[in-house]
C-alpha cells in the first residue's frame, strides 16, 4: 500500500532563534548554555545544544551553539549541529579576541547578528610567546565588530562577576537579558538561575549588575593600550631611610625623571634594600650629571629620565632568590585564591614548575666558590646532572615552602654572590657604552640605554636576552656617526623583540650591515 506523506504536517517550516557562544575552559560557557536552553524549555519552546571544544589552551574557544524554536503539537523540528556563517542571530564572547574570532568566522552579519561580548582580554599563546610587545590591537577587533554586526553590546564583564563573587557566565547571561533579544522577560532568566542550585545569589548579582549596565552603559570605550600611570611621590614616605631618598630625588634631579625614579626606588627597595635604591642614585646621579653637560636640559633630559628606568630594571635582576621570594610572598598566596574564586572552606594548593640549571645554582654561591666551581668542568657537569631536570614543586606544602623560603633569605648575602658580580659587570660595560655616545651621537646614546629592554628573566630566558642584546650592540661601530644611528638601533631592537628565534633580527642586522 502506497501512502503520500505530506512533510510539511510533520517539520516545522519556521526558521528557528540561533544563538553562539565562544568561551574557553573556566568561563562557565558550558553553564550559559544549559542556562539558555533550560531558559527556552521552560518558555514552552523546543530548544538544542551542541559543542565543538577549542584543540588546546587559548588556540580557539569551544562553541556552544544553540537552535530553538516555539513548541508545536505534532510538529518535530529539525535542528542544526553547527553555526552556518551569516545565519546567526545572537553571539556571545566571553573575551574581545574571541569576538573577533567570530566575525573572522562569518557568525557575524551587520543584518542580522547581535554580539554581545567582553572587553577584557585573556592573552593567546601567540600573543605571550613574543619576547616585545606581541598583544593584539584590541580597537582593530572593536572597529571589525562594529562594521559586522547589527548591534554591539561590549563592556568588561568579567571584572563584574568577580566583583559580585561569580563567573563571566553570569554577566553574560545579564547582558543577554538587557539586550532584548530573546522573547523573554526578565523573571525567567532569574528564575533559570534560580533552578541551578549552585551558587545561586553571587550569580543573580552578577547577572543583575550586567542587567543594569547594559541598560545604562551598553559600550566600554576600548584603547590600544593601557594608560601608564605612576605614582606621585610623597613628601614623606615615613620611614627616615626612605624619607632620605626622597629628599634626594627632589634636590638632585628634574622634575620629569621623578615618576620613573620614584619607581626604581620602590622596586630596588622591594628587591633588596634602601642601601640598595640608593646605589640606584648615586650611579644615575652620576648619568644625569653627564647628561646635564651634553645638552640634556635642550632634550627634557631624555637620557636621564630613561637611565632611571633602565638602570633599575638592570639593578633588579631575576636570579633564583627573587624568584623564592615572590613565590613564597602571602599577596602571592592571596591574590591567587582571589584570582580562582577559592572559598572559605577550601584549600588551595599552587604547582610550580621549575627546572633550574647549575648556571643558576653557581649563581647563588659566594663569588669566589661560584668562580672554583666553574673552573672546573668535570665538577660543573656532574653537579648539573643532578641538578638540571624539571621539578614540580608544591610552594603549599611544608617541605618546599620552607626550602624556597631559606633560599629568599638569601637575599642578605646576594651582593656577595657570583650571579652579583656579573650583572655589575655587564651593567657598567653598558652604561659606559652609552655615556661614550652622549657628546657624538646623543640620541644613540638613549637607544643604547634602551636596549637594556631586550634582557630579562633568568636561566635560558635571561641568556637569549643577553644574546640579543650583543647582537643589536654590535651594530654600534655602523651606526655610531650616522645620523640616523638612533633610528636605525631603535629598529634593530624592536626586530629582536618580534621573535624568540631571532629571524627577524637576523634579516635587519643584514640590512644594517649595507649602509
Amino acid at each position: 500500500m502506497n501512502e503520500t506523506v505530506n512533510l510539511k504536517t510533520l517539520y516545522a517550516s519556521d526558521k528557528p532563534l540561533t544563538l553562539a557562544i565562544m568561551a574557553m575552559g573556566g568561563q562557565g560557557g558550558g553553564v550559559l548554555a544549559d542556562w539558555v536552553v533550560g531558559l527556552a524549555e521552560e518558555q514552552g519552546w523546543m530548544a538544542q545544544s551542541t559543542s565543538v571544544p577549542g584543540v588546546a589552551q587559548r588556540t580557539g574557544a569551544t562553541i556552544y551553539y544553540i537552535e530553538m524554536l516555539p513548541a508545536r503539537d505534532g510538529v518535530s523540528p529539525i535542528f542544526s549541529l553547527m553555526p552556518t556563517p551569516g545565519d546567526v542571530d545572537i553571539v556571545l564572547a566571553a573575551e574581545l579576541m574571541e569576538a573577533g574570532r567570530s566575525v573572522l568566522r562569518g557568525l557575524v552579519t551587520p543584518d542580522k547578528t547581535t554580539l554581545i561580548a567582553s572587553t577584557h582580554r585573556s592573552f593567546a599563546v601567540g600573543e605571550k610567546e613574543k619576547p616585545g610587545d606581541g598583544i593584539g590591537d584590541p580597537t582593530v577587533v572593536v572597529g571589525a565588530t562594529d562594521f559586522a554586526a547589527r548591534r554591539t553590546i561590549a563592556f568588561v564583564m568579567d571584572t563584574l562577576a568577580t566583583k559580585n563573587g561569580s563567573v563571566i557566565s553570569a554577566s553574560m547571561f545579564g547582558a543577554l537579558a538587557a539586550a532584548d533579544v530573546l522573547p523573554f522577560p526578565k523573571e525567567a532568566f532569574e528564575a533559570t538561575i534560580r533552578s541551578g542550585g549552585k551558587g545561586v545569589e553571587p550569580s543573580l548579582r552578577a547577572f543583575n549588575a550586567a542587567y543594569e549596565r547594559a541598560k545604562t552603559k551598553p559600550r566600554d570605550e576600548v584603547v590600544a593600550l593601557p594608560p601608564k600611570h605612576f605614582d606621585t611621590m610623597p613628601e614623606t614616605a615615613g620611614h627616615p631611610d626612605l624619607d632620605r631618598l626622597v629628599h634626594r630625588m627632589r634636590a638632585e634631579f628634574p622634575e620629569v625623571a621623578w615618576p620613573l625614579l620614584f619607581a626604581g626606588v620602590k622596586k630596588l627597595t622591594d628587591f633588596q634594600d634602601p642601601a640598595y635604591a640608593a646605589e640606584y642614585l648615586d650611579r644615575v646621579g652620576k648619568l644625569h650629571a653627564l647628561d646635564r653637560v651634553n645638552g640634556g636640559e635642550d632634550r627634557d633630559y631624555a637620557f636621564t629620565v630613561q637611565s632611571a628606568k633602565y638602570v633599575a630594571v638592570a639593578m633588579a635582576y631575576d636570579d633564583v632568590i627573587r624568584v623564592a621570594d615572590l613565590k613564597t610572598r602571602g599577596t602571592r598566596f592571596n591574590r591567587v585564591a582571589k584570582e580562582v574564586g577559592v572559598k572559605q572552606d577550601q584549600i588551595l594548593y599552587m604547582t610550580e614548575y621549575m627546572h633550574p640549571r647549575m648556571e643558576e645554582v653557581v649563581g647563588t654561591m659566594p663569588k669566589r666558590l661560584g668562580l672554583w666551581v666553574e673552573s672546573r668542568p668535570k665538577i660543573f657537569a656532574w653537579l648539573d646532572r643532578r641538578i638540571n631536570k624539571g621539578r614540580r614543586v608544591q610552594t603549599g606544602t611544608l617541605f618546599w615552602f620552607l626550602t624556597l623560603y631559606t633560599l629568599a633569605a638569601l637575599r642578605r648575602i646576594r651582593r656577595g654572590t657570583l650571579r652579583h658580580l656579573r650583572e655589575t659587570e655587564h651593567r657598567e660595560a653598558w652604561l659606559n657604552i652609552a655615556t661614550s655616545f652622549l657628546s657624538r651621537n646623543y640620541d644613540l646614546a638613549v637607544e643604547v640605554i634602551n636596549n637594556r629592554r631586550l634582557v630579562k628573566g633568568y636561566s635560558d630566558t635571561h641568556a637569549r636576552g643577553l644574546s640579543k642584546f650583543d647582537r643589536v650592540m654590535s651594530a654600534l661601530t655602523t651606526l655610531a656617526d650616522r645620523e640616523d644611528g638612533a633610528a636605525w638601533m631603535k629598529r634593530l631592537r624592536q626586530a629582536a623583540l618580534l621573535d624568540e628565534s631571532g629571524i627577524a633580527l637576523d634579516g635587519a642586522l643584514k640590512t644594517v650591515s649595507t649602509l
